[in-house]
């Protein structure tokens, strides 16, 4: 049999809504908490991958966004946040147990997958709704059994007004059609805010910090651009005939965080190699000893919360998973583009299917 081509394959959106997630993993990195690592979600879509491939349901998961109707960390308020901790049995001579540290957050998010189905054999052309809704239910199934970044998956009640059923979409060819079908699925995930990546608010920061500092690295415009740098600002009164040093209010601002700038947080987008990667079973205690294993550390970028009504397109709220073997580079690269606004929905290298 023929491998298909391009055209035999159709482009779908697969919308998992309002999964209710108890006790995920807050902690994303040595130097970041407060949501799931995105690279938790990549894992997700390529465990429901293999699920799916074992269960006979001829989907390719090729992207994936995450959007955030409701959280809630738990930590102990104070002066400093701490994480609340579990208290452990004793151990088998009645002392107490170290306490390691774990973060853990309730979510209340909706998961999106940008899938590809073989049109010819596995797409029923005179019954697609069907087809589609049956996948959808069974996918469903199959999440409910699974972790989502380390959380337990609770069952979610019908509500009014609120579709909380999985649900797939063929994305139609033409643009203008696909703008407007997005237009209706965003009010679908309000309220709530998409996480969408900004590297090039790293880049602005790193170049803005080297005017002042010519020594200054990657790592400085992060650390800068992930605190608030409140600085003394003077205003001058708008009456040109007052010039008097009472006339001037002094205020704390941070100049490179100024109103309307967004909700942008410091995240990490996946890991970069520290060696060259090892032969498969070289390494004890791996997870799995039949792949190569590499010691990796965290790679940091920046984020943006934005509410899903102000993306124009479904390609800029989606995420893929990127590997650089050269430079030793795993991360999650963002469609969302600040300075191109009109992005769309396009995948060059879609898969061959046996």
């Amino acid at each position: 049999m023929s491998r298909p081509t391009r055209h035999d394959c159709v482009q779908a959106l697969l919308v998992l809504p309002r999964l209710r997630v108890q006790s995920a993993n807050a902690i994303s990195s040595p130097l970041t908490h407060g949501f799931p690592s995105i690279t938790a979600f990549a894992g997700l879509m390529w465990a429901l991958q293999r699920k799916l491939a074992a269960a006979g349901i001829p989907l390719k998961l090729r992207q994936f966004g995450v959007i955030c109707h409701h959280h809630e960390e738990q930590v102990a308020d104070g002066y400093v946040k701490t994480f609340c901790q579990t208290r452990n049995p004793v151990g088998s001579k009645g002392e107490t147990v170290a306490i390691v540290e774990e973060g853990r957050i309730h979510l209340d998010i909706t998961l999106i997958f940008a899938v590809t189905v073989r049109d010819a054999d596995a797409f029923l052309i005179a019954d697609r709704d069907a087809q589609r809704d049956q996948w959808a239910s069974q996918i469903g199934e199959i999440v409910a059994t699974m972790r989502i970044a380390g959380g337990t998956l609770l069952l979610t009640l019908p509500m009014p007004g609120r579709r909380v059923r999985p649900w797939m979409a063929e994305l139609p060819g033409d643009a203008e059609e696909r703008a407007e079908r997005f237009a209706r699925w965003r009010r679908q995930w309000l309220p709530g805010y998409a996480l969408i990546g900004r590297d090039d608010l790293l880049t602005d920061r790193y170049d803005a910090l080297r005017k002042d500092r010519a020594d200054a690295t990657l790592l400085d415009a992060w650390l800068h651009a992930a605190r608030f740098n409140y600085k003394p600002v003077i205003d001058e009164t708008s009456d040109a005939e007052r010039q008097d040093a009472s006339d001037k209010k002094l205020r704390w601002a941070d100049l490179d965080r100024q109103k309307g700038a967004g909700w942008t947080v410091p995240m990490t987008v996946g890991y970069a190699a520290l060696k060259k990667p090892l032969p498969p079973g070289s390494v004890a205690n791996a997870r799995d000893p039949s792949i190569p294993f590499v010691f990796v550390e965290a790679v940091y970028s920046f984020g943006q919360w934005i509410s899903p009504h102000r993306l124009s397109d479904l390609h800029e709220l989606l995420w893929r998973a990127e590997t650089d073997l050269k430079m030793g580079l795993y991360r999650c690269r963002s469609g969302y583009s600040h300075d191109r606004p009109d992005a769309t929905w396009v995948d060059d290298d879609l898969p061959e299917f046996d």
